[in-house]
């Protein structure tokens, strides 16, 4: 109809997004915007609708069309969950204009969408894409809605609101008679080319008179011919009308865009500007009274009036006022005023804080005067626009908003007027009568006449919009952390190293980074429950030679994001000192290096004959280079080093002997770099003229030994050889020249030999020395069998975990057998029988790791290469999803009450280890010294979906549990074990052994109970022992519940003993027992009150340093009545410490003699190895309702 005078002039308007020929909708993962200051919603435009938008604001803001769409209940309309039944009548559009109305109306987002408005058009994504005229559009509209609510009480809203009638008069100027003509309207068009506004052009086009004469005569029906007459329309000055919206174009003839100006009649939005705002700013730096900086709501108000945005993160307000300050909300203002997030709530006449609570803004109505007195509104999009026109004092002030699609900004009448000049015009002017009043309770008020069905259906909209921010939020806000324990560590090797698996080893924990490193430690120890000793969280890296630790990290009230912590960061938590009684060195000064130390060694067979021999070996960056010489037992000589990133035989260097004192850090030595080791006294490795060469120049020779058992003359001969001579050249010269049988050429191999005298993986023939890294110098074994294939592995097993070095047993087997198959074949040729028996593959360091649990994956799947060790395991491998449980049963002595069991060590079931049994030393009765015997009940194959409590049902159905005499599973207790002692509490009954992370190695025992008992997540299970006066002694222990959800304090816990003892709590002392260093440790309320004074604690804690309490401690208590020296001590405990006293000192004796041989050198390097990285009309589709 227009061309193309109405497209879309894209570049003209940054703000909107724009797409071709498809709609553009907000990214999936990312929830809505919630509404500006405004509270006002705009609307998505869909790449050409901004006509539409502008028009379906103007009816939006029109509140006498508004409600009286609302007023169409479900009864006339139909509902929208029926609209896919074919038989239904569903006037489609009405309800989805409603549907849009409820949304512009209450939805917290800054702009709703109109794609299934436009869908009820039956519009495409073309249509949505081309501009149309607004004018065509409104006409348009008004007929789909008349069509769609015929036979409804809506069916004349339209002609009702916006029908007029044009009255044409002509006056004959013969016999007066006055003709009159009636014409009706929607609109009206008026030409404004070269009128001054818009009232000449209504006077010109509509009012002014038209006179027909001359040659334009008018035909009087009275006077029967032509005479002179003169036409004009009646005068009606009954109504006044106020302008309330003015749809604007913005562009020329071939572009352009619209947006719009609304009054907003009902107040619905909050009407400031940004110059009022500044008004009211005031500098944090200005606040000198030292009553305003006492007053947190004056710095917090000035803080956020920084904001651009005015909108900050809870967490970042506390942060930006530390910096302004100089101390944080809990050490100024807490204690006063609660937590900041509770201040903020109990202040919402000024703060407007989200519905998820992690970010606030400053309402626009506040300024920084403290005594403002304002009334609090929990409506939730009630505007704050009264109030803030009380306090401007311009209640009059017409509220105008400037509505482009998403954007609703305010303007002020005086600046509409300046808009109507140049390219940006009024394109079409909507109008309301005068005399029209709104009711008072409409004022301000969103929800007023919106249907209870829409009300319901956009609160549970605004519950799940907050719910998807909130996550939202969080996965932007979240980051993974990976927890590694020192309790699953050993510093080995100048480094630390998993005891166990690596999965074993290291917890993904995911955190918010907004929040404290405080905040980390609680959760970390809310996680591990049964940490003791002091807690220090490290960042750590994996390097080549291990894990090392680099910074530790301090200072709780900083967020994770300002102390630089990264995704995927590596958090050692430890106690700050040592690791497996081994001190550990600390940052980057000390980072591990792993070299490579090249030297002669001596053939223990023959002293004439020396091989160059590699060895890979960790020295600290800082420590000194002649330390080399120390870690391997040679004299003081000289030192070659090459970087690993030098190639070929270039790239030597020497050390002079004043730079023996420097760091290898100093002298730029990485990971992979080698170092040469010789003595000053053989100048084997120098030429003539002095000069420094690789040492793998000189040596062309490798030395293979006779293992064939085979009488030969020689038992070991030198083949000269060169990096690319193959394999096979090498074994037929050595049977020769060992004089051994020729059909050995058909039957034998060569294997590397380690340091150890260890025989390697054979060597396939087919390999050039290089190909299968074989150093110039290296031993070889020349023995029976043929080597495998490039489709067969070559591997080591054992049977049972203790496995030494030197004793495996060696099978070939095709990389294509499976788990199973492989095991058969192992069990077969170690004679092993039964068929109870899974593989587990060997870690570097012997120790057996995670088991092979697809049985059916073949070998080369598994990654298994040849080399590997596979360890058997006796016990059947449990069902993927399922966890093999080992079930001890323990019982303490216990006062009488607690029912009986008749377990004993006859009466169990045989397993290694039946009976676990810690020291007892006679002299004194208790819990703290009695024996502490798990005997062993059994095996249990659960899921890990499956509960605690079903672990218990099955448990009693063991073989060994038919002699305990047992009423259900609520009268046991579970725990973890650990170091063969009941350690972590399992309390909840009801959760899944998945979220207990019990591991696959993980055993649980289990204690008896006179009576049920329910333990909260906050109750801590403590064994409390009476002294006995005058005897060193205690009574039996018994057990005690203390509810720590009011604080786990010192006071709190001496109170919870004197009420279980019946004294008063000021005549009573109390200790923590530490069975391990056999030592009791004072609680004290007024020691920690001092304690804190000094150290200016925040609050004490029992369960963090230096007390560490948890379930199943043995707390000792004290009758002052009778008994009043501080002594808590038992016999048992001195002869435990004189006893540790003696194992000490024996240890360090032994550790001395070690360093005196030398002796545990080749042990640790033996386990070292290198890391292996398209114009149309417009039109709306209506269906038939009459």
């Amino acid at each position: 109809m227009f061309g193309n005078l109405f497209e879309e002039d894209y570049s003209s308007v940054p703000n909107t997004q724009y797409g071709k020929g498809k709609k553009l909708k907000t990214k999936a993962l990312e929830p809505p915007t919630p509404r500006e200051f405004t509270n006002l919603s705009g609307i998505r435009n869909q790449g050409g609708t901004c006509y539409l938008n502008s028009l379906l604001q103007t009816l939006h803001f029109t509140p006498e069309f508004r409600e009286a769409l609302f007023s169409l209940g479900p009864e006339e309309l139909g509902s929208l969950e029926c609209k896919e039944k074919t038989d239904a009548k569903i006037r489609i559009i009405p309800l989805q204009l409603q549907r849009l109305f409820a949304q512009l109306l209450l939805l917290d987002q800054e702009a709703a969408s109109t794609t299934d408005l436009t869908d009820s058009f039956g519009w495409t994504s073309n249509e949505e894409m081309r501009q149309h005229d607004v004018q065509e559009l409104n006409r348009i509209l008004f007929s789909a809605l008349e069509t769609s609510l015929v036979g409804t009480s809506g069916h004349d809203i339209i002609n009702r609101l916006y029908h007029g009638t044009i009255v044409n008069q002509i006056v004959c100027k013969e016999c007066g008679n006055i003709s009159e003509k009636q014409e009706d309207f929607l609109d009206l068009t008026v030409a404004v080319k070269n009128i001054s506004g818009l009232e000449d052009a209504l006077w010109n086009m509509y009012v002014e008179e038209e006179v027909f004469d001359y040659d334009n005569l008018y035909h009087c029906g009275t006077c029967d011919r032509l005479v002179k007459a003169a036409k004009s329309e009646s005068d009606d000055s009954e109504y006044i009308y106020d302008l309330f919206s003015v749809i604007i174009h913005k562009g020329g003839c071939y572009g352009g865009h619209y947006h719009v100006y609304i009054k907003d009649v009902d107040h619905l939005g909050n009407w400031q500007f940004q110059e009022e705002k500044s008004k009211s700013y005031v500098n944090l730096e200005d606040l000198q009274n030292e009553e305003e900086i006492e007053d947190p709501l004056m710095i917090l108000k000035a803080i956020l009036l920084q904001e651009e945005s005015n909108l900050i993160a809870v967490d970042q307000l506390g942060q930006k006022l530390l910096k302004k300050l100089g101390t944080s909300w809990n050490k100024k203002y807490r204690k006063q005023y609660g937590t900041l997030r509770k201040f903020l709530r109990l202040h919402s006449q000024i703060f407007l804080l989200s519905s998820d609570e992690n970010t606030v803004s400053l309402l626009k109505n506040c300024s920084l005067e403290p005594k403002l007195d304002f009334q609090r509104n929990d409506q939730i999009f009630k505007t704050h626009t009264s109030e803030a026109l009380e306090l401007n004092d311009n209640t009059s002030c017409p509220h105008w908003f400037d509505i482009n699609d998403s954007k609703v900004q305010p303007i002020k009448e005086k600046d509409i007027e300046q808009q109507f000049q140049g390219k940006e015009s009024a394109y079409m002017l909507f109008y309301r009568k005068s005399q029209l009043q709104r009711p008072s309770e409409a004022r301000g008020n969103p929800r007023y006449r919106v249907p209870c069905h829409l009300l319901n259906e956009m609160d549970a909209a605004n519950i799940e919009l907050r719910i998807k921010r909130a996550e939202y939020d969080s996965a932007n806000n979240n980051f993974q952390l990976r927890l590694h324990l020192s309790t699953h560590y050993h510093f080995f090797n100048g480094a630390l190293h998993p005891i166990v698996s690596q999965p074993e080893s290291v917890w993904d924990l995911t955190f918010d980074k907004r929040k404290t490193l405080g905040e980390l430690r609680q959760s970390i120890f809310q996680l591990l429950e049964f940490w003791e000793g002091d807690m220090v969280l490290s960042v750590a890296k994996l390097v080549p030679a291990g894990l090392h630790i680099y910074q530790t990290l301090d200072r709780d009230e900083l967020t994770l994001c300002e102390i630089e912590i990264a995704d995927g960061e590596d958090i050692f938590v430890w106690n700050g000192v040592e690791v497996g009684g081994v001190q550990i060195q600390t940052g980057i000064d000390c980072e591990p290096l792993l070299l490579n130390i090249l030297y002669l060694a001596t053939s223990s067979e023959r002293e004439e004959c020396q091989q160059l021999v590699e060895c890979p070996y960790v020295f600290p960056s800082n420590a000194k280079v002649g330390t080399v010489f120390t870690a391997f037992t040679v004299p003081v000589g000289i030192i070659l080093i090459k970087n690993a990133e030098s190639s070929g035989d270039k790239g030597w260097t020497a050390i002079p002997m004043e730079d023996m004192n420097k760091t290898f850090r100093e002298q730029g030595l990485k990971n992979g770099s080698l170092i040469l080791i010789q003595n000053s006294n053989d100048q084997s490795l120098l030429t003539k003229q002095e000069k420094w060469i690789t040492s793998t120049n000189e040596i062309n020779w490798l030395q293979v030994k006779n293992l064939c058992q085979l009488e030969s003359e020689e038992k070991q001969v030198k083949i000269s050889a060169s990096i690319n001579t193959v394999v096979f050249d090498i074994r037929i010269k050595a049977i020769k020249e060992l004089k051994l049988m020729k059909e050995l050429a058909e039957n034998s191999c060569l294997r590397p030999i380690d340091r150890n005298g260890k025989l390697l993986c054979p060597v396939p023939d087919n390999y050039t020395l290089k190909e299968a890294e074989l150093k110039m110098g290296s031993s070889l074994g020349l023995c029976l069998g043929k080597a495998p294939t490039s489709t067969q592995l070559f591997l080591f097993f054992t049977t049972g975990s203790d496995v030494q070095p030197g004793t495996e047993m060696e099978i070939i087997v095709e990389e294509t057998t499976s788990v199973r198959d492989c095991l058969k074949i192992m069990l077969e040729k170690s004679g092993t029988p039964g068929d109870m028996w899974h593989l587990r593959k060997m870690d570097w360091c012997y120790e057996t790791g995670e088991p092979l649990c697809e049985e059916d994956a073949t070998l080369k799947e598994l990654m298994i290469c040849s080399g590997d060790t596979l360890v058997l395991i006796e016990g059947k491998l449990p069902t993927t999803g399922f966890l093999k449980v080992p079930i001890w049963w323990y019982q303490p002595q216990v006062p009488s009450g607690h029912w009986k069991s008749h377990v004993d060590q006859k009466s169990c079931a045989v397993s290694p280890g039946t009976a676990q049994t810690a020291p007892s030393t006679q002299g004194a009765p208790g819990n703290v010294h009695e024996e502490i015997a798990l005997h062993y009940l059994g095996d249990v194959e659960i899921s890990e979906d499956a509960a605690l409590v079903d672990l218990k049902f099955q448990v009693m159905t063991l073989p060994s549990f038919s002699e305990i005499v047992g009423p259900s599973p609520s009268f046991l207790r579970a725990w973890t074990v650990e170091n063969r002692h009941p350690g972590r509490l399992l309390r909840n009954p009801q959760q899944q052994l998945r979220e207990y992370k019990l591991g696959r190695r993980t055993e649980v025992c289990f204690e008896p109970l006179h009576k049920e008992e329910s333990l909260g997540p906050k109750d801590l299970l403590l064994r409390a022992q009476l002294r006995i006066p005058s005897e060193r002694a205690y009574s039996l222990s018994v057990d005690l519940v203390w509810d720590t959800a009011k604080g786990c304090t010192a006071a709190s816990l001496r109170q919870r003993v004197a009420d279980f003892c019946s004294l008063p709590v000021e005549k009573i002392e109390i200790a923590k027992y530490f069975p391990e260093k056999f030592e009791w440790l004072l609680i004290s309320s007024q020691n920690q009150q001092i304690t804190k004074r000094k150290k200016k604690k925040k609050q004490e804690n029992l369960q963090g340093a230096p007390y560490y309490l948890k379930d199943g401690d043995i707390i000792g208590i004290k009758n002052l009545l009778v008994e009043e020296d501080d002594d808590f001590s038992t016999i048992r405990d001195d002869i435990g410490k004189e006893k540790q006293k003696q194992l000490a000192l024996g240890k360090k004796k032994s550790r001395e003699a070690h360093r005196v041989h030398n002796s545990d050198v080749s042990s640790v390097l033996d386990t070292a190895a290198r890391p292996h990285r398209p114009e149309e009309s417009l039109s709306i589709r209506v269906g038939s309702f009459r």
